[in-house]
């Protein structure tokens, strides 16, 4: 007897050996992402449907089963709304992949999934770091030991550059120019774009005498930052280093750093404190590197610091004060009481 062609699986495996690395040139952590919604499909169907990974058809995958998948995220993993509509996205970018190359297999596939909703998520505010904690973090690591130099180093580099971890774990000496006044550097963004930023002196110094005390300076392929284990470091490791310093920072200094920051708040934050600087919002999309405008845009929601910083200046300026000298001013130029 012939076994029936699975068409979901071989172009799930065509998706991901060649159409998201090779045809669309995505990076290995990006395909990784992509990866794991179809980890966790096949675990669901395996576990909860009793359907192995050779036996998932499209005609099974109707908008039942992918609502009953979704709500499995959020009830049993414990996933936020946030991840569960990335896995939706995720679904719908494979569903039109696979109706292009196989229409009479994934068509109703591609119709099912676009009949599920994403669910909508309760606004949450951007975390970003104000000045003052800024400042903080900067003094937490201790400049007279290696570790402390190389974080102390990250976090100030990571303020002044606005990169993402990916980006720092995969800056090498080569990509920096130094200058006088600043430093020019080629960052290897997202889907292999590069873009060019400069950082001010103040930054560029701190980065260029690091990189001296590491003697790496005429090394053009080597890492600027590595951990204690591999010459290049992980994104894991930024988020263990920002994690223990903010742990630190709350602990020092009680009603201050109230939100869950991590590494991409800072990125957050040094387009916070661009846009309240004045900078044009088409320079800090090209300085963040994002493609679109409304990405950007999304920084334009200023800090409650600045809000009430701005409101105070208004306040001081257009309402009126009492004056404590003002009864006595009236006695003497003998108002009324009614008046007064």
């Amino acid at each position: 007897m012939k076994h029936k062609k699975n068409s979901f699986l071989d172009l799930l495996e065509a998706y991901f050996n060649t159409y998201l690395p090779v045809a669309k040139g995505l990076s290995t952590a990006t395909v990784t992402s992509y990866k794991a919604t179809f980890r966790i499909l096949i675990e669901f169907m395996y576990t909860v449907k009793g359907i192995p990974a050779e036996k998932i058809y499209f005609e099974i995958l109707d908008a039942q089963m992918i609502t009953e998948f979704l709500d499995w995220l959020e009830s049993e993993r414990k996933c936020s709304i946030a991840t569960r509509n990335q896995r939706l996205s995720a679904l719908s970018a494979f569903s039109i992949y696979a109706q292009n190359r196989d229409f009479g297999a994934a068509y109703i596939f591609r119709n099912n999934v676009l009949k599920v909703p994403k669910k909508k998520a309760p606004q949450s505010l951007r975390s970003s770091f104000s000045r003052e904690e800024v400042k903080i973090l900067f003094k937490l690591p201790d400049a007279n030991t290696e570790i402390g130099l190389r974080n102390k180093t990250l976090l100030c580099f990571m303020y002044a550059s606005g990169m993402r971890s990916q980006e720092v774990c995969d800056l090498t000496v080569g990509d920096i120019q130094f200058y006088q006044d600043k430093a020019c550097i080629n960052v290897h963004g997202k889907g292999q774009k590069i873009r060019r930023i400069g950082i001010p002196a103040a930054a560029s110094d701190i980065v260029k005498k690091y990189i001296a005390h590491r003697g790496i300076s005429e090394d053009k392929n080597r890492h600027i930052f590595s951990s204690q284990i591999h010459e290049k470091m992980t994104v894991s490791c930024i988020e263990e280093i920002y994690a223990k310093y903010i742990r630190i920072a709350k602990q020092e200094n009680p009603g201050m750093f109230r939100n869950n920051y991590t590494p991409h708040s800072m990125r957050h934050t040094t387009a916070t404190h661009m846009l309240e600087a004045g900078v044009p919002l088409i320079v800090v999309k090209n300085f963040l590197g994002h493609v679109s405008l409304q990405t950007t845009q999304i920084y334009t929601e200023i800090s409650q610091e600045t809000m009430n910083r701005q409101l105070k200046a208004w306040n001081d300026r257009w309402f009126f004060k009492e004056n404590p000298d003002r009864s006595d001013n009236r006695e003497k130029r003998n108002i009324p009481d009614f008046l007064k």
